[in-house]
């Protein structure tokens, strides 16, 4: 999968979600650090990424629809250190099939997962 981290997230996310055959990168790498989210959303759908944050901003479903766009996910932890959100992304990424989260609406929380997935024609 195709990922691109938001600023808010670690970068030693990049190295650990490479060792589980992902292809990540973060708007640190590419200079959009902040560069307002239009321009990250931009960027990430540009390149055919899903995006990972904790901005609130994507939290809206309706303005982010399953199936408009490459996928999305939002990360809302309780704690969200640096150390809690590496451990729980890549905890998930370990154990789910995020294969089938393009196109998807997903939040994590702390002990919970949910995916909305594009409404089929």
């Amino acid at each position: 999968m195709k990922i691109k981290l938001d600023e808010n997230l670690p970068e030693a996310l990049v190295a650990e979600l490479a060792t589980l055959n992902h292809d990540a990168d973060n708007v640190r790498q590419e200079g959009l650090a902040g560069r307002d989210d239009p321009t990250v959303w931009a960027a990430a759908q540009a390149e055919g990424r899903f995006l990972i944050t904790q901005d609130l901003d994507f939290s809206d479903v309706r303005r982010f629809q399953p199936g408009t766009h490459h996928g999305l996910l939002l990360v809302r932890l309780p704690e969200a250190g640096r150390v809690a959100l590496r451990q729980r992304i890549a905890e998930v990424f370990s154990h789910e099939d995020v294969g089938s989260w393009t196109g998807c609406f997903v939040v994590l929380s702390g002990h919970k997962l949910r995916v909305l997935r594009p409404a089929e024609g």
